[in-house]
Formats: C-alpha cells, sequence, structure tokens
C-alpha cells in the first residue's frame, strides 16, 4: 500500500532502538525524511546512517535528553515544519506503591507525559497552517489497564491519555489527527529489562520468565519492532485522516477487555 505520505518531514524520538526505531523505519520505508533523537549519540548516528542507505532519505540526528529544557529546545529547533511526530519515552522503573516518592513522580511526569505535551504544544501550529499533520505518542497499554508494579507508568501515561482526548477533537479540523499506539510486550530492551526483573525476583533463568510472560500473551510472544513501526507508519498515512484520538493496543491480545 502506498502511504502517500512520500517526500513529508518527520520526528521520531527515542529512535536509536526499540520501538521508535521501528517507527523511523518504517517512515523511512515510506519516502518519509527524518529527525531522529535519542540520548546516546552513538547508536543514533550509526542507525541514521544505516537507514539513509537503506532508504535513501534525509536523516537529521539529535543526541539529547528530552526531559530537560535544553534537550526540549534543541529537538523542536531541528523538527520546525515537520508534517508528523512520533513522541516516545522510555518508561519509569518498576516497583511498589509504598517505593515512590514525590521526585519519582515528578520525573515519570516529565519523562511521559510533559515531554510530549511540549512538543505537542511547540509543532503543532505548523501543521495545521498547514491543514496536514499526524502525530503518534507511544504509550503503553497500562493505560487501559493498569499493571501493579508500574504504578509510574500507569500515571503519567494516562495523564498524557487525557491530554490527548481533548486536544485531538480541536485539531482535527485543521486536517491534524493525534493518536495513541499503546504496546504490550515487544521484544526490546525494555522487556529485556522487565524479564530481568521477573528472573531476579523469581529466581528463574532469563529464558524461563521469557516464556513465562510470553504464555500470558494469546499469540504467545513478544511483538517485533516491524510491527510497531508499521502500524504506526499506517496512523501517520493519508489513508488515518478519519483516525482521531485513538488508543490502539498492539498487544498480542494480552489485555483481557471487551472493547
Amino acid at each position: 500500500m502506498d502511504l502517500g505520505i512520500h517526500g513529508k518531514r518527520a520526528l521520531v524520538c527515542a529512535s536509536s532502538k526499540g520501538l521508535g526505531l521501528g517507527c523511523a523505519e518504517a517512515l523511512a520505508g515510506a519516502g518519509v525524511n527524518l529527525v531522529m533523537n535519542a540520548r546516546g549519540a552513538e547508536a543514533l548516528v550509526a542507525e541514521a546512517a544505516r537507514i539513509r542507505a537503506d532508504h535513501g532519505v534525509s536523516v537529521e540526528t539529535v543526541a539529547c535528553d528530552v526531559t530537560s529544557p535544553e534537550g526540549q529546545a534543541q529537538v523542536i529547533e531541528a523538527a520546525q515544519g515537520v508534517d508528523i511526530m512520533v513522541t516516545n519515552a522510555g518508561g519509569p522503573p518498576p516497583g511498589l506503591w509504598s517505593d515512590w516518592d514525590r521526585d519519582d513522580f515528578i520525573k515519570a511526569l516529565d519523562a511521559n507525559m510533559l515531554t510530549p505535551i511540549a512538543f505537542m504544544k511547540a509543532l503543532l501550529p505548523g501543521m495545521m497552517d498547514k491543514g496536514w499533520g499526524r502525530v503518534v505518542n507511544i504509550t503503553s497499554q497500562s493505560v487501559r489497564a493498569p499493571i501493579a508494579v508500574l504504578g509510574l507508568s500507569n500515571a503519567a501515561r494516562t495523564g498524557l491519555t487525557g491530554y490527548v482526548a481533548g486536544t485531538a477533537r480541536q485539531v482535527a479540523p485543521h486536517g491534524v489527527t493525534i493518536n495513541n499506539l499503546l504496546p504490550g510486550i515487544h521484544a526490546t530492551d525494555r522487556a529485556n529489562s522487565l524479564d530481568g526483573g521477573v528472573a531476579a525476583q523469581k529466581g528463574i533463568s532469563m529464558d524461563e520468565a521469557r516464556a513465562e510472560r510470553a504464555a500470558t500473551i494469546p499469540a504467545r510472544r513478544y511483538g517485533t519492532r516491524q510491527e510497531f513501526g508499521a502500524t504506526c507508519a499506517f496512523l501517520c498515512s493519508q489513508h488515518a485522516g478519519f483516525v482521531v484520538g485513538q488508543n490502539i493496543l498492539l498487544d498480542g491480545g494480552a489485555t483481557n477487555l471487551t472493547m
């Protein structure tokens, strides 16, 4: 399918690996020029070079921490005039409700709620002026069904979801859509980290922990970054202009919901 976005320009955050990289690859495959961001410069530059070579698109890189005011300013400057934005940030650490204090919540809110809001406030006006734009926020299945040990993520990402619910309907008349992708377990560094926590807690191997978690997914496997990226690219396409303010699960059926 021709996604109809060849030659457009996209900002993809946290895109040197994992789900962000999957989104960058899929958009580049559709002919979209990229601004890629991540904290680690080495991996970011390497992946940008590979995507340029594989897809023949323009790729700019901005290595910085987007939770800092300085990092946000760098990304916003580089991303002026983008048609597409994919926000993404690693989730806060797991724990018990009694483990977290105010500073922990502020860090989670900065990374998983306030940073994507800052990017939307800065870049949505340019999309609205052009009469076309796409924003996809990578959140989590936990905004539909909370995960007890991920209370920081539950709180921050659900706050972002509430913000998007209202904002998406205000910008839709200008040809701009905002939607959220809610990943379940995918084969990423984040999954490895959580698998490691399960292994340590239960005194089992990483392979055993991974198999145990995969068994909770009806698809009986982890998702891939390529599958995730393809869904993101569709939401950014010309064909998704009537998809507004939605929260789309990509979890292999793991979230047990009727609707």
